[in-house]
């Protein structure tokens, strides 16, 4: 009986995780997009497409890429009438794997965090892509239309040439 709880602590210390035990390996993410209806096509590092659909939607990605690798995503916003826009999602360090030092110990920091994926995160949980109109077809020297757009959809190469309106 004396012997349970120093047992039951070692083999906490030696066979436990801090960033396994504390947080997880794959996170939520929000992606939307400016005008809504957007496609959106993710792909990781290695450029294999791991979703495609339209915004809004919710994905689950995974913080790791293999054995002390990150995982890096690219969002790829795509609208007709619209320039794409591509945007990188990265993990980052996880603050719970230096938990190990104290928690962890050994196998923590160098087998089970790095092999799961845990030892990274993904912080950024909302990604909003605002889409520029396309400047192909449109004619600012073309009177018969009148087209009203906010600041942000003007194309930039047009930027310069904008008078503000008394």
């Amino acid at each position: 009986m004396k012997l349970t709880l120093p047992l039951a602590l070692a083999a906490t210390f030696a066979f436990g995780s801090c960033a396994s035990i504390v947080s997880k390996s794959r996170y939520p993410v929000a992606i939307s997009s400016v005008p809504v209806g957007a496609n959106v096509t993710i792909t990781d590092k290695n450029g294999k497409e791991v979703f495609s659909g339209v915004a809004p939607t919710a994905v689950t990605l995974k913080s790791g890429a293999g054995y002390f690798s990150k995982a890096s995503y690219q969002i790829k916003f795509s609208k007709p009438g619209f320039d794409d826009k591509v945007m990188t999602l990265e993990a980052d360090l996880n603050g719970w794997y230096f938990g190990n030092i104290v928690f962890g110990g050994l196998i923590g920091l160098l087998i089970v965090d790095p092999a799961t994926g845990a030892m990274y995160r993904i912080s950024s949980r909302d990604m909003q892509g605002v889409l520029a109109p396309s400047a192909q077809g449109f004619n600012p020297a073309d009177k018969t239309n009148l087209r009203i757009m906010s600041v942000e959809e003007v194309p930039t190469s047009l930027r310069d040439k904008m008078v503000p309106v008394q």
